[in-house]
């Protein structure tokens, strides 16, 4: 697999487990989300707004912008379920934009990030690769404090093989199915499966 399909991979992966994980949050009443737990930050609703405000950062930097540390503001700037599927579905969409136009000159271009002592440069591949790093982690945090709720978390440890098509459908649905390039072709595109036989 080329570096640029691994990483529009990814960003589609990265997409779909925001959207199974902030699914489940949203069936949380409020004061479950609000709740303190045992994290790197101290509730379900800090820690998922602590993946969307750091998307924010890093994706605005990849694109060239100049956000930088304004993204980290308002430490909770969602606070409800629906404003952080709202907000985290499109930073998304435009990560995987991004990763749709990766070239090996893109991958090797130079990333801004602004820093409070002073600017940092590093590779676009780089950056792609510590920003998927950072979501999984948060996003397990995330899973293991919706453990301790009365909702089940979601399954977060797949990626997109054939065998699972099915417990997806549902999830590329409300990711905008076919028509928003969620559907399975687009995922992985043709490629010659083997016969059973």
């Amino acid at each position: 697999m080329e570096p640029e399909s691994y990483l529009l991979a990814q960003a589609r992966n990265n997409a779909w487990a925001n959207c199974r994980l902030l699914r489940a949050c949203a069936s949380l009443p409020q004061p479950e989300l609000e709740a303190p737990r045992t994290g790197f930050f101290p509730s379900l609703l800090a820690t998922l707004n602590h993946i969307l405000i750091v998307d924010w950062y890093y994706v605005d930097a990849l694109e060239g912008g100049t956000l930088g540390l304004a993204a980290f503001i308002d430490e909770v700037p969602c606070k409800t379920p629906s404003d952080l599927c709202r907000e985290q579905e499109s930073v998304d969409r435009r990560l995987i934009r991004l990763c749709e136009g990766l070239n090996e000159s893109a991958l090797g271009a130079t990333v801004r990030l602004i820093r409070r002592d002073g600017d940092r440069f590093e590779r676009c591949d780089r950056v792609l690769l510590h920003l998927f790093e950072h979501q999984i982690h948060h996003r397990g945090q995330a899973h293991a404090m919706l453990s301790g709720t009365s909702v089940a978390p979601p399954q977060l440890d797949e990626f997109f093989l054939d065998q699972d098509a099915g417990m997806r459908r549902g999830d590329l649905e409300a990711l905008g199915g076919a028509t928003q390039g969620w559907s399975e072709a687009e995922l992985w595109g043709d490629w010659p499966k083997p016969d059973a036989g």
